[in-house]
């Protein structure tokens, strides 16, 4: 009797299983720690009124880009390349990206994606406290 090897990939014509998605939750409570901190921010040093236009007009753009690369997912269409959708969330669209991501059920399941999209949030969050509060004067004072 000979033995068959075991084949990790699938047979032909199946597909292979996708990712699974990573959960909301965690998108979420970031989101909302970064509204607890942004408002602590804004009532502890004042914030100008282009930041908060930042902040919101890169989170609607961000979250339309995420709906239009879905769209193109499903198509033969062309799709957004990741580092646009990267550029977005590191110009304060990551709240509107973290939104897109969940209620469309997109780039939520690729690792590769999922780790340069929260590094993008980090620094963009590290760079708002450093900009926002007298943060970098202490330091650089120091």
């Amino acid at each position: 009797m000979a033995s068959r090897s075991v084949s990790s990939r699938p047979a032909r014509g199946v597909a292979s299983p996708r990712p699974k998605a990573a959960p909301a939750l965690p998108g979420y409570l970031v989101l909302a720690a970064f509204a607890a901190l942004y408002v602590g921010v804004w009532t502890e040093w004042s914030l100008p009124v282009w930041v908060h236009a930042l902040y919101v007009t890169a989170s609607v753009v961000a979250f339309v880009v995420y709906a239009v690369d879905k769209r193109a997912a499903g198509t033969a269409r062309r799709r957004v390349p990741k580092n646009t959708l990267h550029l977005l969330a590191l110009a304060g669209g990551w709240p509107g990206a973290i939104v897109a991501q969940q209620t469309l059920r997109h780039k939520t399941a690729k690792r590769s994606f999922r780790a340069a999209f929260w590094a993008t949030v980090a620094v963009n969050v590290l760079l708002f406290v450093a900009l926002a509060t007298p943060l970098v004067a202490t330091l650089l004072d120091q």
